[in-house]
């Protein structure tokens, strides 16, 4: 009963009427964003953190997630009636929900997608609700060196393990950890990196970083990637999917929401990873993968699934030790902070309603997803229509407007217009800006516990293996940084072996022809 009851006052915070009109309000932006092409929840949340500072902390919070695992749903309209991905996590949707839509299905594909969603976000959410207190029970025993350990291990994992160039992702954040120091050293007060400027002095906000690469540089990016115009089906018929096809899809969606759940605690893991895992995993279970890209339900059913259990489920890592999982959740982290709010092991315990009112919320967006989402898909292919040279300044306004109302500063909306060139930068020469801005928000927490610990061990940097947890967490980190170095050199050694093996067999074969002219 103690645990019922923080979870019960948790649903009235949700059934507050402004609570409830802002879990609405966010779900309702999130699907838009997850049907226009290329402006993404992280860019958005970005573009939305100065609204937050006038609203309580739990109602922004609760609309800022009903943000993030609302595109999880809107991603799925386009990419079944337009073959065009909204959202990274809802490409793989692409494959067989398009080729459905071709062949008649368009309203089973997004009905199937609409209930996997909903049962892989529900079944998310109640392994939430039971393990995020254990996981924050468990990190009550987490000093400054259990904190070094998993910060160094969240940053690098992010960089190896997230899509794209490895190298690219890990100068990216490389970078975030260095504008982490910009400013006074917290413990001797000594300036650094400022070249003399008083706006410098007490840091780079994170503010401004994340709407100049999320908002900003996304903007300038899509402008010159133009998406090529798609007509839509004209017709979507037969919503609800028959016994068959859900008998059929069943066993997919079981699948993907653990998949999914498990994935998105991990760092660098996500929604997109899950999404394609889970697509994989079910390829190679089929009996007939090549029914695979011309149609199979599970091929829908399974990644959407995936991609809003792992969305859920990256909540779990950022509540509860204060790691955010992936660039998104970093964003969570900086809008926490900024309604003062510390994410970690205490939140449960110190701000109750606040975790159990977010965590809840989930529950009611879900549902008001379930219902909106297919009587709302008319509406949001009409939104398509609109052309990116009419959005795009409009965005870039409101992005502009929002850097300068934080502190009524032009010294924010400078910085937003650099970061801005430097995210359109990032995304033009393939960097990821995801590391930069993770590296970044937990540059300070990695600083400052590091710190402290070699304070507490005299300087000697043994002592981190003195410690279970710390040194289990630095094992982790070792072994993640030296496995793609021993994948390659595996891989050199069979292709190695391989081409001496095809070369014995030439000899063998020239050989053999030798002696068959001769005879």
């Amino acid at each position: 009963m103690d645990f019922l009851n923080p979870v019960i006052n948790g649903f009235s915070v949700v059934l507050e009427p402004m609570n409830l009109l802002y879990c609405l309000v966010g779900v309702v932006i999130g699907m838009l964003i997850g049907v226009l092409p290329g402006l993404g929840p992280a860019a958005t949340i970005a573009i939305l953190l100065p609204l937050t500072y006038g609203v309580e902390p739990v109602t922004a919070i609760i609309m800022l997630a009903g943000i993030f695992y609302g595109a999880q749903y809107g991603g799925t309209i386009t990419s079944v009636l337009l073959r065009l991905p909204g959202e990274a996590s809802s490409v793989v949707t692409v494959f067989d929900g398009y080729q459905m839509a071709r062949q008649g299905k368009a309203g089973t594909a997004l009905g199937l997608a609409a209930i996997g969603s909903f049962i892989g976000g529900t079944a998310a959410i109640i392994g939430l609700t039971f393990l995020a207190p254990l996981v924050a029970g468990f990190a009550l025993d987490f000093g400054p060196p259990e904190y070094s350990a998993l910060a160094m291990l969240g940053i690098l994992l992010v960089a190896t393990i997230s899509g794209g160039s490895k190298v690219k992702a890990l100068i990216a954040a490389s970078v975030g950890l260095l504008l982490a120091t910009v400013g006074r050293d917290i413990f001797t007060g000594e300036s650094r990196f400022t070249f003399g400027s008083l706006q410098l002095a007490d840091g780079i906000d994170f503010v401004p970083i994340a709407m100049g690469i999320f908002g900003l540089g996304e903007i300038l990016y899509n402008l010159e990637e133009r998406h090529r115009a798609a007509k839509a089906p004209s017709k979507v018929s037969n919503v609800w999917p028959s016994k068959g096809e859900l008998k059929h899809a069943s066993g997919a969606i079981g699948r993907g929401s653990v998949l999914g759940f498990f994935l998105g605690i991990l760092p660098g893991g996500g929604a997109t990873i899950a999404s394609m895992a889970s697509y994989a995993m079910e390829k190679k279970r089929a009996k007939q993968p090549e029914r695979f890209g011309k149609g199979a339900p599970e091929g829908v059913a399974g990644p959407e699934t995936a991609n809003n259990a792992a969305a859920t489920s990256s909540f779990i890592p950022l509540l509860t030790l204060g790691i955010p999982a992936n660039a998104t959740m970093a964003l969570m982290f900086g809008a926490l902070l900024i309604q003062g709010v510390t994410p970690g092991p205490q939140l449960v315990e110190q701000e109750p309603e606040l975790f159990w009112g977010v965590v809840n919320s989930m529950y009611i967006g879900n549902i008001l997803l379930l219902i909106m989402s297919l009587p709302l898909v008319g509406i949001f292919v009409r939104i398509l229509r609109v052309r990116a040279a009419i959005l795009a300044p409009i965005t870039a306004l409101i992005t502009l407007l929002g850097a300068y109302t934080i502190n009524n500063s032009m010294f924010d909306v400078t910085l937003v217009v650099v970061f801005g060139v430097v995210g359109y930068l990032m995304k033009k020469f393939g960097f990821e800006p995801g590391p930069l801005v993770l590296a970044f928000v937990l540059g300070e927490l990695l600083e400052s516990s590091l710190r402290r610990s070699l304070l507490v061990f005299d300087g000697d940097p043994t002592g981190f293996f003195t410690r279970p947890i710390s040194a289990t967490l630095l094992a982790v980190f070792v072994l993640v940084a030296v496995l793609p170095g021993i994948r390659s050199v595996i891989a050199k050694r069979k292709g190695t072996t391989a081409a001496s093996a095809s070369a014995g067999d030439g000899i063998n074969n020239d050989g053999a022809n030798n002696i068959k002219e001769k005879v």
